[in-house]
């Protein structure tokens, strides 16, 4: 038997449907802006999202550094909560590749209020870098899946605003955040100068994410791309799981949303754990102890594969692949290892 493995939405294997699309996809070569299947892909994107325009990217990472380079000049400052994606999983891009340095906000859920924008702004100071930007992430990897609601967005974009501030979404799972809501995606996007969203983390795409501005924006996008490398060729081929998955996979996240609950309930029957509400597709347990790591090793000698987030924390994150049975079997397992 396989293991069951809940490390990440970014496991997922592209459908009999996908590999078809592939297969057949029409291609020509996406640097000169000839891929057709590309272009269907972005502009579907935008139309969905409410945006002028977007660009594929090979990775949530380009998206969200491009958007970051356009939005931001050397010096500044970028707005962000302390553990999201852009400062825990990049590498510091936005130091090495726009020369900006983030200013960390402490937010429990991962969601900056008005309140906690306001309190960060500063008085002028020519001494002092300007923070220009805010990032916000939804749904928060970090935070266990938590998600903005259409108001918290709104109000955010706007004390945002009101700090002269421009303003970026990773969306990297925002379909789970539409989902969870009820909303379309769109109403969760709205306001933003950029939008990254991925097709990878649990739409079963096997590459592949998008980012949403003006057409201005989007024209310039091009270029910070090609420079980071990502101008690719023939890439329709990828473009058409692309294509399948936002028209196929969104509707049924909420089975995963529901198998995830089912581990977060295994998660906090357990005496001592901090288990966040699990909102999405992701479950969250604090352990009382650093022992996150061995807890993973135990975890996976009896088939079940999870992530250590750091010492005390573990993430389980369901998907399509795995079924409900399967998160059953991996909850009885989780049961059975953090209380032996």
């Amino acid at each position: 038997m396989s293991a069951i493995d809940l490390r990440s939405d970014t496991v997922t294997r592209p459908t009999p449907e996908m590999r078809r699309a592939m297969a057949e996809a029409e291609v020509g070569d996406d640097v000169y802006g000839e891929d057709p299947t590309v272009n269907r892909l972005q502009e579907a994107a935008a139309r969905l999202l409410g945006f002028e325009a977007a660009l594929w990217v090979p990775s949530g990472v380009m998206g969200n550094e491009i958007a970051i380079r356009l939005l931001t000049r050397p010096g500044d400052e970028v707005l962000v909560e302390e553990r999201s994606h852009v400062v825990q999983y990049e590498l510091a891009g936005m130091a090495a590749l726009s020369g900006v340095q983030p200013r960390v906000l402490s937010a429990e859920d991962g969601v900056l209020t008005p309140a906690i924008i306001e309190e960060a702004r500063r008085p002028y100071a020519y001494y002092r870098s300007d923070a220009t930007l805010a990032v916000l992430e939804n749904t928060h990897n970090l935070a266990g899946g938590t998600v903005y609601t259409v108001e918290q967005t709104r109000d955010a974009v706007a004390a945002c605003r009101a700090a002269g501030m421009r303003v970026h979404l990773d969306g990297a799972r925002l379909w789970n955040a539409s989902v969870a809501l009820g909303v379309p995606p769109r109403a969760l996007a709205e306001g933003f100068d950029t939008v990254m969203v991925t097709l990878s983390k649990g739409l079963c795409a096997p590459a592949g994410s998008l980012l949403l501005a003006s057409r201005e924006r989007i024209e310039e996008a091009r270029r910070v791309r090609k420079q980071l490398g990502g101008g690719m060729r023939q890439v329709g081929i990828l473009a058409a799981a692309g294509l399948v998955a936002i028209e196929t996979m969104i509707p049924r996240l909420h089975e995963d949303h529901a198998h995830a609950r089912l581990v977060g309930d295994a998660l906090a029957a357990v005496s001592g754990l901090r288990v966040p509400p699990v909102r999405t597709n992701i479950a969250v347990g604090v352990l009382p102890r650093p022992d996150a790591p061995a807890v993973v090793a135990a975890l996976r000698d009896r088939g079940v594969l999870a992530t250590a987030m750091d010492a005390r924390t573990l993430r389980l994150t369901t998907h399509h692949d795995v079924s409900r049975a399967d998160c059953e079997h991996a909850a009885g397992l989780l049961l059975e290892t953090l209380r032996g």
